[in-house]
């Protein structure tokens, strides 16, 4: 690493200490995320120093309404790729599930640190697990991926809406509005929060949000300086999979309104791809899987994508969108 770092120094000829400002969103989680990048970065280089530049975005100021209902891509996003592109920032850290996938000219995503846990966590305020609450149990979720797959397996729940940041979430179960909740794990280990994890929910039973658990750092295309600071944060086998669930959900053109999820493994030197799109309105969920080289991650997911259209993942898309656009390749 200090040969390397030494390499850099000399490229980009840093006379005295180099300032990066990283925006991010105002969130205790989305700070404690953004924070844990700066001090890699600054434990690798030397010569280098971030400022975190905290931006509100439209996403954390609709706190009344299900991000389902909003509609838009990009909510916790847009305003801090505008800081990027305007030169207030030199890059950004996202929670990846919150990124959409097609970004504005002039910014990339290339940059993934290793994953965090990526499964769905059931907190309850009695400690019991999802397959021992009884009947009539409230629980509160703001996704619609989450809802449907719930909702599936254990029909007799009541689902209500949970909004709010993490702390705000936790507090509204201690306070007895609900009786259970679910979140993100990852979020509860990056907070120090996993004591609070009543059962964590494997992909078998809850598909996660595509790029869950994962981070993505963003910043200008062109942008070699910055890009050589962020290089050694980066996980190779992380964006493998996370490319080819971005991959299945661009095939689906997916936002928030729709319930869509996936989840990609490396195993044995294969990369293994699970995804679903489901309805709200109905109980009809779409969910299938394959497997195939990790160098055609984007290629998988883009396949799987087609063939959860062929099998009625594209009526459901035209009942949400009111689009007859969601066609099969090949067939007209």
């Amino acid at each position: 690493m200090f040969q390397f770092e030494l390499q850099f120094l000399r490229r980009v000829k840093l006379a005295t200490r180099k300032l990066l400002r990283l925006a991010t969103r105002k969130s205790p989680l989305a700070l404690t995320q953004s924070t844990w990048v700066k001090e890699r970065i600054e434990s690798i280089w030397s010569a280098v120093k971030v400022e975190l530049v905290t931006i509100t975005t439209r996403g954390d100021k609709i706190l009344d309404v299900p991000l389902a209902r909003v509609g838009g891509k990009g909510l916790f996003v847009k305003e801090i790729e505008e800081a990027l592109l305007c030169g207030d920032a030199d890059f950004a850290v996202h929670s990846l599930k919150d990124v959409p996938t097609e970004l504005p000219a002039g910014l990339e995503v290339s940059v993934f640190p290793e994953r965090e846990d990526p499964r769905d966590a059931l907190i309850s305020s009695s400690g019991l697990g999802l397959d021992d609450l009884p009947e009539g149990t409230r629980v509160g979720t703001s996704s619609l991926r989450r809802m449907i797959q719930l909702r599936a397996r254990r029909p007799d729940f009541s689902i209500l809406t949970l909004r709010g940041n993490l702390d705000t979430r936790l507090r509204k179960l201690d306070q007895g509005d609900f009786d259970a909740i679910l979140l993100a794990a990852a979020g509860l280990r990056r907070m120090g929060l996993e004591a609070r994890i009543t059962e964590c929910l494997g992909p078998d039973v809850m598909l996660p949000a595509i790029g869950q658990g994962a981070l993505a750092i963003e910043f200008r295309t062109g942008d070699e300086e910055t890009g050589g600071v962020l290089r050694p944060l980066h996980h190779a086998d992380t964006a493998t999979c996370v490319r080819a669930e971005r991959s299945f959900l661009a095939r689906l053109e997916g936002g928030c309104q729709v319930p869509i999820g996936a989840f990609a493994r490396l195993r044995n030197g294969r990369l293994l791809l699970e995804g679903l799109v489901g309805s709200e309105s109905s109980s009809l969920i779409v969910r299938r899987h394959r497997e195939g080289s990790p160098d055609q991650a984007e290629a998988l997911g883009g396949a799987l994508g087609e063939e959860i259209l062929a099998s009625g993942g594209a009526e459901i898309l035209k009942e949400v969108y009111g689009t007859d656009s969601f066609h099969v390749l090949g067939d007209g």
